[in-house]
């Protein structure tokens, strides 16, 4: 409380600290502009030029979601310039599930209390991300909410707007038995499955995020915050020749459960869990619990990141440019004819 009573600051809320992180950002995030952003950072909103005349039937995609509570880690451990990747991969990896190129993002942070220095370090992790996806950091917003987060800890969601042409929308309806599965390494647990880590690793072994891991060659912390992998420069190319007929991007419900959501009825998927060589984190999850096999491959994406379905024609085209690209890849399974009113995924 002031002299004059009370203000805005008083209450918990820091206008000048919440421009001052504007004031901050604003060239990091100019670094992801592409040339249809009509707008600096700042304004009430941002605005975008698609170049529709590339497309013949222009189609919008959009898709949002957050970190989860990998955010916990990332307060543990003080670290905040991965979760803002994360944040954009996330979003963006769907968008690229459905055929699509991002084009922008927003991003959303919530704080009790704003540190500048820490706002900072996520939203560089943000623009990092956009740079990977090759999408505009369009704007966002920095919501201080006193006495909503615990001092040190915060919220983040992500939106992101992609665009498509109609006739090259992803899954394909010609998904037939005989097709190959392309699985895309992971870096690792990516953003999901968090609360079972936290429960098995930190809660029941008592490890400690600062403790080195043999088997995983870095700091129990350092593993668990590896951003998610942006598979947007991989996979692109490979859509503009349209040798991709479905994606799916292996999120929360891993392999067993996010595959059948590009299959037809009457198709399945055969996984071959051998035809790659799973991380040690996920082995050291498994093994603490421990952790049923089946369970494993329904909530993680042990070790791919992304699985796309191409003809038996085009496999070799699209591994021989995955391995160009220095990225692991191997062809993992196959579609099967199945029961007619299912789809389903078969790990053998």
């Amino acid at each position: 409380m002031t002299q004059e009573g009370f203000d805005y600051k008083s209450a918990g809320v820091d206008i000048e600290a919440g421009e001052q992180v504007v004031r901050d950002i604003k060239e990091m995030v100019r670094t992801t502009f592409r040339p249809e952003v009509l707008t600096e950072l700042g304004g009430f909103s941002g605005l975008f030029q698609p170049r529709l005349q590339l497309y013949r039937e222009p189609v919008l995609a959009a898709a949002t979601d957050g970190v989860g509570t990998k955010l916990k880690l990332a307060f543990e451990m003080g670290k905040h310039d991965t979760v803002g990747i994360d944040l954009v991969a996330m979003c963006v990896n769907d968008l690229l599930a459905q055929g699509a190129e991002p084009l922008f993002f927003l991003d959303y942070l919530a704080v009790g209390k704003i540190n500048n220095e820490t706002a900072v370090e996520i939203i560089s992790g943000v623009a990092e991300g956009c740079r990977q996806a090759g999408c505009a950091l369009l704007g966002g917003e920095t919501a201080e909410m006193p006495g909503f987060y615990p001092p040190g800890e915060y919220d983040l969601a992500g939106f992101a707007v992609g665009i498509v042409e109609k006739k090259q929308i992803l899954p394909s309806k010609e998904l037939f038995p005989g097709d190959l599965l392309i699985g895309l390494a992971s870096t690792g647990l990516h953003s999901n499955g968090f609360s079972l880590v936290r429960k098995v690793l930190l809660e029941h072994a008592g490890l400690s995020l600062r403790e080195q891991i043999p088997r995983l060659g870095c700091l129990l912390g350092e593993e668990l915050l590896k951003p998610t992998k942006i598979y947007v420069p991989l996979v692109l190319p490979l859509l503009k020749e349209n040798s991709i007929k479905g994606i799916a991007h292996i999120t929360g419900g891993g392999i067993t459960l996010n595959l059948p959501r590009i299959l037809p009825h009457g198709i399945i998927a055969v996984v071959e869990k051998n035809c790659w060589t799973v991380p040690p984190v996920f082995r050291l999850i498994q093994e603490t619990g421990p952790v049923a096999e089946q369970e494993m491959y329904r909530t993680f994406n042990m070790g791919i990141g992304m699985i796309l379905v191409v003809s038996p024609a085009s496999a070799a085209g699209v591994l021989k440019q995955l391995e160009a690209a220095e990225w692991p890849a191997w062809e993992i399974g196959r579609l099967e004819k199945g029961d007619e009113h299912s789809s389903e995924v078969k790990i053998v």
